[in-house]
């Protein structure tokens, strides 16, 4: 890595988070002279996740409270949107909440970016490659990023992303905002925390994402539960190398342009539980389940051509060995996962319960 973010300024919102607490770690090695200001509100993120370093500020809050707002002065060179109300189920469950919590707060921000920033050279907006793909559960076409976009969308949580991007495009257009969109894939890695931050009403409170949810139950022995027989596929790319992307975006990204953050690659969830099985040693095996009802999305996977030749950007953990490293993480951590499981059990007993 290099020194490029050496005496800048840089605004990670959203940064308590898995990926934004990530980026914070990776931008703290590239110089010893960057500062980074984290504002999070909590919602999906501990204070704990950041590290202990005097080079680190977080406030905490929404960046769509005004006061929080206010503090988003003209001293910054970078800024990293990260911030979103995560995930598909949690936004099907309340989508006040998700437009509350991922698209007032990007409108937000970048009302208030469009303003005299001397110093601003871009602003990463996170965007879901989700959104961006064909909905099928036929053979799969690597999504480009000019691929046609649907109004069919799975979850509030699918439009509010691409209306994020649609507003990332008209702040570009109409106030010369340099927003560089980059479409996430399926991040998985170390510092995912089961549970982290409030309670949202449903079990995806903890259960939010597959790969810590399968590592998790795998570690004590449960039975991993595959949708659609375990059939439907992702892309799934390391966090470590998702961070190295988001910089490439913000140092190397066209203003206006969206580019995939993704392995290229496709693996069924099945094949990440057997990995994940194998990996845990667990002996519990599989539980084969229908399709969601909500999820139409089966397959999918990015293309990274576009990323590889303009950014110089190329995902480089496989699947089997960015798991090893989950799992090494997951059970050294395991005690404060617990924790974070634990202060939901009442809501999630009763939630299950009802549902």
């Amino acid at each position: 890595m290099n020194d490029a973010f050496s005496n800048k300024r840089v605004l990670v919102v959203g940064g308590a988070g898995f990926v934004g607490s990530n980026l914070v770690r990776v931008l703290l090695e590239t110089s010893p002279e960057v500062e980074v200001v984290v504002i999070d509100n909590l919602l999906s993120s501990e204070r704990e996740n950041l590290p202990s370093d005097p080079r680190v500020e977080l406030r905490v809050g929404s960046i769509a409270d005004d006061a929080v707002l206010a503090g988003v002065d003209d001293s910054f060179d970078y800024v990293f949107h990260l911030a979103c109300f995560h995930g598909n189920q949690s936004s099907i469950h309340d989508p006040l909440a998700d437009h509350q919590n991922n698209l007032l707060t990007t409108l937000k921000l970048f009302e208030r970016l469009k303003r005299d920033h001397p110093r601003l050279e871009r602003i990463v907006y996170a965007g879901a490659g989700c959104a961006a793909a064909k909905k099928t559960y036929g053979d799969p076409v690597a999504t480009k990023e000019d691929a046609p976009l649907s109004l069919e969308q799975d979850s509030p949580y699918s439009i509010s992303k691409l209306v994020g991007e649609f507003y990332a495009v008209y702040f570009h257009k109409q106030h010369e905002l340099p927003v560089v969109r980059a479409r996430f894939q399926n991040v998985f890695g170390p510092g995912e925390v089961l549970g982290a931050g409030q309670w949202r009403g449903t079990p995806a409170t903890v259960w939010r994402n597959v790969t810590p949810t399968f590592v998790y139950k795998a570690l004590h022995g449960e039975v991993l539960p595959l949708h659609n027989e375990g059939d439907s596929s992702r892309d799934f790319i390391f966090v470590r190398d998702l961070c190295r992307g988001l910089i490439a975006c913000a140092l190397r990204g066209q203003p206006g342009e969206a580019y995939n953050l993704a392995s290229g690659k496709e693996h069924t969830i099945r094949q990440l539980a057997e990995h994940i099985v194998e990996l845990t040693g667990s002996e519990a095996g599989f539980e084969l389940l229908p399709r969601r009802t909500w999820d139409t999305s089966g397959r999918r996977y990015g293309c990274p051509e576009k990323s590889k030749q303009e950014l110089g950007f190329t995902a480089e953990v496989s699947l089997r060995e960015g798991l090893e490293q989950t799992v090494a993480w997951t059970r050294a951590n395991l005690d404060r996962i617990e924790a974070c499981v634990a202060k939901h059990a009442e809501q999630l007993r009763a939630s299950q319960v009802v549902g």
